[in-house]
Formats: C-alpha cells, structure tokens, sequence
C-alpha cells in the first residue's frame, strides 16, 4: 500500500510531540498497514475493529481512524484514492479531536 500524505497532515504532524508521532508510526506500521493490504487484496475485508475506522460525517469519502485511547485521545483521516489503477491512502489530518473541524 502506498501513501500520501496532505500539506495539512504535514502541519500536524511537525506539531505532534515525538513520543505522539511514535505511537502514530507505530500504529500504522503494525495495525493499519497490514488492514489496508488486506483491504486492496478485497475491499469487503472489515477494518481492525482496533483502529475504529469508521466514515466522517461531514466530510463525504474521508475516514477516521483511533491510533490512541490515552493521552492523546490520537485521530487521523484519510481517504482511499485510486491513482494508476493503485488504491492508495491519502493521509489527510493527525491529531486529537480537533482535526475533525477540517477533516
């Protein structure tokens, strides 16, 4: 899976604290990178019920995901494009519950 990332996402995350960004690259790499391989190999593959991925409201097409249940309370959205034939994550916002209000 191949990812791109938003010059939003690029603002949070060079404003997350280092040990944050850790457990987010953590998260990703264990959980959340082997959940979108499964989903592009079948998109009828369900989502870690772990990661809490689930649509955003507001925002048509944009997902959310939980990388943290502790302090941060972390998020991140995104959404799955298709470039070249190539289902790709577009990494859109990294936070707490704040990067809801532009998802």
């Amino acid at each position: 899976m191949k990812f791109e990332v938003t010059p939003s996402f690029d603002s949070d995350v060079r404003r997350l604290k280092p040990e944050h960004l850790a457990e987010f690259r953590r998260v990703v790499r264990e959980k959340f990178v082997p959940a979108c391989d499964a989903y592009a190999a079948d998109p009828a593959t369900p989502w870690p019920a772990s990661l809490r991925v689930k649509s955003v409201r507001s925002a048509p097409g944009v997902l959310e995901m939980t990388w943290s249940f502790a302090s941060p309370d972390g998020r991140a959205t995104f959404e799955l494009v298709t470039v070249d034939g190539e289902v790709r994550v577009r990494w859109r916002r990294v936070g707490g519950h704040d990067v809801f209000r532009n998802p």
